[in-house]
């Protein structure tokens, strides 16, 4: 198995004040994925525009050290203040098939403990067009018989887009506007905000009865097409119109299958029908078809309204309800009301009483009452009254008034509701008046004013009700505003007076009130009493896990904290060691017992007293436990990840090295670190190179560097860093490494760009062209493609080697142009170089130019170089100066030939500041191709023998 060799070329520590390489976030957005800018906003973070179901990618790039962690947090717009959405921790946010509703500010929060957190947002406006709807109207003063017998017509087009659609409107295929036909009028509505367009015909004409045409545009903005809606008006032309087969309110038995028909009596185009059902959906098994609906079985839930709705998109639609009523009968309830006027709370011989009987009905003002006393019918007369809807109680409620109470009148009075003639049962209900009949009492059994549970158990609040009759209890709390009961309700009504709480937690503590019904007994003042409950639970303690660092033979205390518990209070504490049970802490002389801590102190650190530290706290109710892992381990290393241009690559021995860059994580909090131990693993091999390296001492903030060396083109690495004490092995970090290219930037001294990573040194492909350039190497290439054109490999004839070119096969044409782009450079110097290698072999081939994009003011292309026509299976250079007046950009176009043998590739391209060699072509830097009969340079060797070198420089 091949084993990757490491050249450590340099240790270079440096000693610095204060926080040495520390820094704070800062945080940069960009945008990838399938997107589509509508303006100029490719180079600002302000506003990034993409089309609906499209990917949305976002990116925040930070720098800062130790590395910053990212949050994404999004606001419904600029002017909000509120965070719609869940935070994501992650660098890249990924949102897949975009919705319109997700549109908005986005934000990147980056912070990493030093300075102010870095925060940038970027605003993401969804593109969208829907269908457009189109209605045809009348003014309602003209509406006189036929619709279409009046002068004016309005067609009304409205569509929901972003951003706001252009209108067009044809009659059949041609275009109209106001200059063309003093016949229409176009406008839009006020308070439309530019969704909506009407078209209006004056003075209807023969010639305006045709087919019309709304056609909407958002000017192809993400390549979202245009769409169009068509009506044709005639002479017959009509808005819907409806009647029912039944009366609108339809009372029915439970039970009775149910059949109403919504019958159209005009309309053309031919309406189209739909019911629905108010509150919530059609009932389980109902059938609606075109204008018959169906219920088999109607049930009392099934009350009540169905609509029905004609739409054919003339006028407004039309209209019918049907209002169901199953009959039902059900929570008969009483009350006895004594003497109002005399504002008596008992019943007493020669005063008033009214006794109540309500019952909730469907439909309610169809329910009758009867009284009966002891099982016969009350008769009427000048003492004994029976009234409905008393105003002061719930509406039709049956009131039986006895005029000055004689002791003739005691007895069992019953009050009996029905519908007369349905086949729903009667519902009744009795109450006793007697001597004994006297008003409700509340009270709470003795030792039961305050209830002590433990959280997830059962508990029962009891009040006792005394009285004749006894009404129901109704259950609240009192001491915590708007609260609500277990069951979800502000007010619960128990029959026995007893409140029953399962599973009952923490925040159910506290204080509830019983307080008597006023119904199923006596309508007067409710009376009320009070229960404490109170939920013990087992304690919670901070820290629940804590690392403690320290150096050999320093002190070391441990505190285990009391947060929170019921009863807040340290019963008991008990600390462990590897899980053996420690001697109680010594008590110190005249200290007070803390009851809402523990402490354990070490007098000094050693390795034998290192380890797991546990303590047990116990508030009598249960324990929580505090863990401490103690140690002298040192802390691991901060990997250093905003190291300029960290990869230099070296293309013909497809090697390159990597620079590597760390601190140590509070290097003073143990002892010094000595040495540390490097490990590197290529990505899916086995074998590692480890090798120990000395330090002196390092301080806070002091930058570590490694250069590593002979890595192979394009792999990636793993990288294990271990600091070690005279303790021994501290904490490991860990991170990958990867080969890319450096994104070319004119500060740069080496920015040549390779091609060997997929992110192609940030060049992009151009929207606007015809097709894109491929990166590829002899590794990738398609078995089948086109003979005797194309390199066989790239400039540095191996076949892991990428490069960049144009296919044209099919379906490419004559005159296809690909482009790509650079990134956009600041203009810091007045002339540059633009260096490159082409293969342009085929008898086919086309055009390759290179093209300067100036955004200085506006967006500038021009020429700076160009070549056509086959120059042979070799590999050339070119130099091409340019001098840019502001900030640019420079452009590969490859345009197609007249056939398909026309491959054009690219590779190594190099930009730097000032002019370009005098000798424009270089004889050393033509590559001919195997197979053309010329010499070919000879390449370094690949993998040279073991060496490891280490050299410590002080800056």
């Amino acid at each position: 198995m091949e084993v990757t060799c490491l050249l450590l070329l340099a240790l270079i520590p440096f000693h610095c004040r204060g926080q040495g390489v520390y820094a704070p976030a800062q945080a940069q957005i960009v945008h990838a994925g399938q997107a589509c800018v509508v303006k100029e906003d490719n180079i600002s973070e302000r506003v990034y525009t993409i089309r609906e179901s499209d990917t949305l990618v976002l990116q925040c790039l930070v720098t800062g050290h130790p590395r910053p962690q990212v949050r994404w947090t999004k606001t419904a717009g600029s002017a909000s203040d509120k965070f719609q959405e869940t935070s994501v921790f992650n660098e890249t946010l990924r949102i897949e098939r975009i919705a319109r509703t997700q549109g908005g500010r986005y934000y990147c929060k980056a912070e990493n403990g030093v300075g102010v957190p870095a925060i940038k947002s970027i605003r993401v406006d969804v593109q969208y067009l829907d269908e457009p709807v189109l209605t045809v109207h009348q003014t309602v003063s003209d509406v006189r018989g036929n619709f279409y017998q009046e002068k004016t017509v309005f067609l009304r087009c409205t569509v929901s887009s972003n951003p706001p659609a252009r209108f067009i409107w044809k009659r059949g295929s041609d275009t109209l506007s106001h200059s063309q036909d003093n016949g229409v009028d176009i406008y839009e509505p006020l308070y439309t905000q530019g969704e909506t367009k009407v078209l209006k015909l004056k003075n209807l004409r023969p010639q305006d009865y045709a087919s019309y045409t709304c056609q909407v545009s958002v000017r192809n903005v993400c390549g979202i097409p245009d769409k169009a809606i068509t009506f044709r008006l005639t002479n017959t032309t009509a808005p819907p119109a409806l009647k029912l087969s039944v009366n609108e309110t339809l009372v029915v038995n439970p039970g009775e299958n149910v059949t109403v028909q919504c019958l159209l009596t005009g309309g053309d185009p031919l309406p189209q029908l739909h019911w629905s059902h108010g509150p919530g959906p059609l009932p389980l098994g109902a059938l609606a078809q075109g204008g018959t609906l169906s219920i088999p079985s109607v049930q009392a839930r099934d009350s009540g309204y169905y609509n029905c709705t004609a739409t054919n998109n003339v006028g407004n639609p039309a209209k019918k309800t049907v209002n169901l009523l199953v009959r039902s009968l059900k929570n008969a309830t009483f009350q006895i009301t004594p003497d109002v006027i005399k504002e008596s709370e008992n019943i007493q011989l020669g005063q008033d009483l009214k006794l109540s009987c309500h019952v909730d009905a469907v439909p309610q003002e169809k329910v009758t009452y009867q009284w009966f006393k002891n099982g016969k019918p009350a008769r009427m007369s000048k003492r004994l009254l029976v009234t409905r809807n008393d105003p002061e109680l719930p509406a039709v409620t049956s009131s039986l008034e006895l005029i000055d109470l004689h002791f003739s009148d005691y007895g069992t009075y019953l009050c009996m509701a029905s519908f007369p003639g349905s086949p729903v049962p009667d519902l009744s209900i009795e109450v006793n008046i007697s001597s004994e009949t006297v008003p409700p009492t509340i009270s709470v059994p003795k030792g039961r004013a305050v209830v002590t549970v433990r959280e997830g158990s059962s508990a029962e609040l009891q009040c006792e009700v005394r009285g004749k009759p006894r009404p129901p209890v109704l259950w609240s709390r009192v001491d915590k505003e708007a609260a609500l009961l277990p069951s979800g309700l502000a007010l619960e009504e128990t029959p026995d007076g007893k409140l029953r709480l399962e599973s009952v937690s923490r925040d159910m503590s506290g204080t509830y009130r019983c307080q008597t019904a006023r119904y199923n007994g006596f309508n007067v003042r409710p009376r009320e009493a009070q229960v404490q409950l109170t939920v013990h639970f087992p304690p919670e303690v901070e820290p629940s896990s804590q690392d403690v660092r320290q150096a050999l033979g320093r002190p070391v205390l441990l505190r285990c904290s009391l947060l929170r518990g019921s009863p807040q209070r340290i019963a008991s504490a008990v600390w462990r060691f590897k899980g053996q049970l420690l001697p109680p802490p010594p008590v110190v002389p005249a200290a007070t017992e803390a009851t809402d801590h523990a402490e354990l102190r070490l007098d000094a650190l050693t390795r034998d007293s290192s380890g797991s530290y546990e303590c047990s706290v116990s508030n009598d109710v249960g324990s929580a436990t505090c863990l401490f892992q103690v140690s002298a381990k040192a802390y691991s290393p901060e990997f250093y990840f905003d190291t300029p241009n960290p990869t230099r690559s070296h293309k013909l021995s497809k090697n390159y090295s990597y620079v590597l860059q760390w601190t140590q994580r509070e290097p003073d909090a143990v002892d010094p670190v000595l040495n540390y131990r490097l490990s590197i693993r290529q990505l899916n091999q086995h074998n590692a190179m480890v090798k120990a390296i000395p330090v002196r001492r390092v301080e806070k903030g002091q930058l570590l560097e490694y250069i590593l060396t002979d890595l192979r083109v394009p792999h990636s690495y793993e990288i294990r860093l271990t600091p070690y004490t005279t303790f021994g092995a501290g904490d490991m970090a860990s991170r990958i490494i990867h080969y890319t290219e450096p994104i070319n930037s004119p500060s740069l001294s080496d920015n040549t760009c390779h091609f060997e990573d997929e992110k192609i040194c940030g060049y992009t492909q151009d929207l606007t062209d015809n097709f894109d350039w491929t990166r590829q190497n002899a590794l990738t290439q398609n078995p089948k493609r086109s003979p005797n054109t194309g390199p066989p490999t790239d400039i540095s004839g191996t076949p892991e080697g990428y490069y960049m070119f144009i296919e044209t096969s099919r379906p490419r044409e004559l005159g296809d142009r690909a482009r790509l782009v650079s990134p956009l450079y600041n203009a810091s110097a007045k002339f540059y170089c633009v260096s490159f290698f082409y293969h342009m072999y085929g008898k086919h081939i086309g055009s390759l130019n290179l093209l300067v994009r100036s955004r200085n003011k506006g967006v500038l292309d021009t020429h700076a170089w160009s070549l056509s026509g086959n120059k042979g299976n070799v590999w050339q250079q070119a130099h091409v100066p340019i001098n840019p007046s502001g900030p640019f950009q420079i452009i590969f176009e490859g345009v197609r030939g007249s056939g398909y043998l026309g491959d054009i590739a690219i590779d190594d391209v190099t930009l730097k500041k000032g002019e370009c060699p005098r000798r424009q072509m270089d004889p050393n830097k033509v590559v001919v191709m195997p197979g053309s009969g010329a010499l070919r340079l000879s390449s370094l060797q690949l993998w040279t023998s073991v060496t490891i070198s280490l050299l410590a420089l002080q800056r």
